[in-house]
């Protein structure tokens, strides 16, 4: 019974702040103030729902920050939860008062958001790749699923961040395009030394798609989105270059 009160009062609380955001408002009462910081002391679970409000509507959507915003920032960052910390801090980078927004976006990046939330890192990697492919405006024109190295000053750069910096929030920097390229940069740009780091290859030996991947948040860092892995390293050099 206590369990199914709690759950109610947790739809209630969110769906307060829904609507705040949704009606605009400036001010801020004091039912708002007294949920969001039950919130910071009982609920873990509730605060990840926090930092996806706040991710869905800064970043993805582009909507400018607010008081509420500020006021919901600054609790999380005052939680006691570390990893809560990290994920707020790596998505807003330890600011949201003077964030830089990565202006406009060609695609809606909320279904990568919910796929990586799950941790259902398989159709969140086929999900960029896709959108890598719809940015490059490769089903127009060629038809094809998978990049050239060519393809890759055509993706907007704006959109290329989002990607990454989703798979790096909800990874706690652990996957990510930049991931992958610090280790490369770190192994000397010894791609053999790389690909043996992120779990590509063992033994000299590419793996399998997609059996022998790891889809789990305990793969090696690195090892995901995977990006062309089976189509030699000329693409992904230019990837690294180009972020």
């Amino acid at each position: 019974m206590e369990k199914i009160e709690n759950s109610l009062k947790n739809l209630f609380i969110f769906q307060d702040i829904d609507q705040v955001f949704n009606n605009n408002k400036i001010k801020i009462s004091n039912k708002i103030i007294e949920d969001i910081n039950y919130i910071i002391n009982n609920k873990v679970e509730e605060q990840e729902k926090l930092i996806n409000i706040l991710i869905e509507r800064i970043l993805i959507n582009q909507k400018n920050v607010t008081k509420l915003d500020e006021m919901i920032f600054d609790k999380l960052q005052s939680t006691k939860i570390i990893y809560i910390k990290k994920k707020i801090n790596i998505a807003f980078n330890n600011n949201i008062k003077n964030i830089k927004l990565l202006g406009s976006l060609k695609l809606n990046y909320k279904p990568l958001q919910q796929l990586l939330i799950k941790q259902n890192f398989q159709e969140a990697d086929k999900f960029t790749q896709n959108c890598l492919c719809q940015l490059a405006n490769l089903e127009q024109k060629h038809k094809r699923n998978w990049l050239y190295f060519t393809d890759i000053a055509l993706i907007p750069k704006n959109d290329l961040l989002m990607i990454d910096l989703l798979w790096q929030i909800y990874s706690n920097s652990k996957f990510g395009f930049i991931a992958q390229k610090k280790i490369w940069m770190k192994n000397n740009q010894n791609w053999d030394l790389f690909l043996e780091k992120i779990g590509w290859i063992e033994n000299k030996i590419p793996k399998r798609y997609p059996k022998e991947f790891q889809w789990t948040i305990d793969a090696p860092k690195g090892h995901l989105p995977l990006f062309n892995q089976l189509r030699g390293t000329q693409v992904l050099y230019h990837l690294f270059k180009y972020i």
